[in-house]
């Protein structure tokens, strides 16, 4: 049984019934399907993730557990940040963010606010559940314990990192994140092209965003 969609589609495109192309020669095979990725060391993919984390505009670093409060001072200063929300996540208290956070005075929102409240924010703070070094592509679950808004509406984004979320492809992200209800993938600061095709970064989210892998 023909679809008569179908066939219109390739009428209109001047095919006959058998796979061919509109000057009548068959078409060639699909491409190859690649195998998957396979990864490197755990340094060398880190140095390729943070390359690609560059490429796309973003900042990214290793930092030491220790070195974290260093660089959040830096980060609040140069970016003039006030207030700041902060995914409640264990890691993220084992770290200490919260507290170092109040040392400089910055005033917390909580995670949970009114999108309006959070998109005032200056500084989202999350981790991320995977890490794709080749696209520099950081991906994250969203829960009551990790709410999604916190990575999306204000203006720098900052996703303190472990190297034991890396993973070699796309395929194994979705092998593992099959039963999760969401899942957010983030390539870079926010960017749009829709005005005169210019590219914009933080018209539709973060302005900046930054990565620290903890090593």
């Amino acid at each position: 049984m023909t679809n008569p969609i179908l066939e219109n589609i390739r009428k209109s495109l001047g095919r006959t019934d058998q796979i061919s192309s509109p000057q009548g020669a068959p078409l060639s095979l699909r491409p190859a399907i690649y195998q998957p990725r396979q990864p490197e060391s755990v340094e060398s993919e880190i140095e390729t993730f943070l390359n690609e984390i560059k490429k796309l505009s973003g900042i990214g670093q290793k930092l030491s557990p220790d070195g974290i409060d260093f660089a959040l001072e830096t980060l609040i200063t140069d970016q003039n940040i006030r207030t700041a929300t902060v995914w409640q996540t264990p890691h993220l208290r084992q770290l200490g963010v919260t507290e170092i956070l109040n040392s400089f005075n910055i005033k917390l929102i909580s995670p949970n606010a009114d999108k309006h409240e959070m998109a005032q924010c200056d500084l989202g703070i999350t981790e991320a559940d995977f890490l794709l070094p080749e696209t520099g592509t950081l991906a994250l679950y969203s829960s009551t314990e990790k709410p999604r808004a916190v990575s999306l509406l204000p203006r720098i984004h900052l996703a303190i990192v472990r190297p034991e979320i890396l993973r070699a492809d796309m395929h194994q992200v979705f092998a593992e994140a099959k039963n999760s209800n969401y899942l957010v993938f983030i390539t870079g600061p926010s960017r749009t092209a829709d005005i005169e095709l210019t590219v914009t970064l933080g018209v539709h989210g973060p302005k900046n965003l930054y990565v620290w892998v903890i090593i």
